[in-house]
């Protein structure tokens, strides 16, 4: 009986390795400008670091107008750690690398959209940091394009795979099949709240539906100068996200995983920091004043609790081909302690 241990089920194939190592360095150098301007705000503030970490979980803590947001931020963050999983070679890199691309890709088309007007390319050239502005916005659709070329034909196939009896209860498919389908739940829910919340922007009285939806797509409507994604582009790029994966994940889509654990954790450092931000402001006291604030704050509760459900889950280690000691690796540790059948 052949007792040696199967290839690691987390790891890439080798003839992957060209492709998640152009990912690591690609995300890696985009992660490394977003912090290079991140530096640049802090210096041009009026407060220090600490003030500015202070700031990153209490909106109400910044002293100045940071050339980032806190989805930027959040990114920067979410760049390195799949930099690094990409560099290690870990097949859970590749969906939340592609998730990355998309989004960066989807960034450079709606400044590219706003570059054909003429009073948009005009700041460009006078602002004194237009041009790094524009090399900024140049190189992350070069690092998305990249990504996305590298990341697509990264398929795997399935490696090493002895599951247990169905409905076992050690048997890691049939543990990650459930919890797969509880975040794409979860994922889809969210996805529903927030389009209701986004509708009812659209219908607020004083806002037009039109220039709401041209500020998702074109980055000349805001009239300035930004690094920083402006709120209509976050929320409707964030509904489209939900949607995407919650339907991936229902079918347990083993690639799903790493694209579910980044935005999740996404999605709760914005919700925690919005917690802090309506327990700085009192809002918890007079939430139940309206019903509209009641709502809200059931919204933010169940974000809160959902996306931490989803990071619990996506983030556990029973499953199988893409982390976790499988079932037969603890029978094979068990035959060479006990010398064998």
């Amino acid at each position: 009986m052949d007792v040696r241990p199967s290839p690691d089920p987390g790891r890439a194939a080798p003839e992957h390795s060209g492709a998640y190592l152009a990912t690591a360095l690609s995300l890696a150098l985009y992660s490394g400008v977003l912090t290079a301007w991140t530096v640049y705000g802090i210096r041009q503030g009026d407060g220090n670091a600490w003030d500015f970490l202070e700031g990153m979980f209490n909106p109400g803590a910044s002293l100045a107008t940071q050339t980032l947001g806190p989805h930027e931020w959040a990114f920067t963050v979410a760049f390195l750690v799949i930099a690094g999983l990409a560099l290690a070679q870990r097949r859970v890199a590749r969906s939340a690398a592609l998730l990355s691309g998309f989004v960066l890709l989807a960034v450079s088309l709606r400044e590219g959209l706003g570059l054909f007007d003429a009073a948009y390319r005009d700041q460009y050239r006078h602002d004194p940091l237009g041009g790094w502005a524009l090399a900024t916005r140049g190189l992350g659709l070069v690092v998305a394009l990249v990504v996305l070329f590298a990341m697509f034909p990264a398929t795997e196939r399935r490696r090493g795979v002895h599951p247990s009896a169905p409905g076992a209860a050690d048997d890691p498919e049939a543990w990650w099949r459930r919890s797969s389908r509880i975040c794409g739940v979860l994922f889809l829910l969210m996805g529903l709240a927030r389009t209701g919340w986004a509708v009812r922007d659209l219908t607020a009285p004083g806002v037009g539906a039109g220039h709401y939806l041209r500020a998702v797509v074109d980055g000349s409507v805001l009239g300035t100068l930004d690094l920083a994604a402006p709120t209509e582009f976050t929320t409707v790029g964030s509904v489209l996200v939900l949607f995407v994966l919650g339907v991936l994940a229902l079918p347990a889509r083993r690639e799903v995983r790493g694209a579910l654990l980044v935005f999740a954790a996404l999605e709760l450092y914005v919700t925690v920091r919005m917690v802090v931000w309506l327990t700085v402001t009192d809002f918890f006291n007079r939430s139940f004043e309206t019903p509209e604030g009641a709502l809200s704050l059931a919204t933010t509760a169940y974000a809160l609790a959902a996306m931490t459900s989803v990071v619990v889950l996506a983030g556990g280690r029973g499953f199988g081909p893409y982390g976790g000691m499988r079932t037969e690796g603890f029978r094979t540790a068990a035959v060479g302690r006990n010398g064998g059948l």
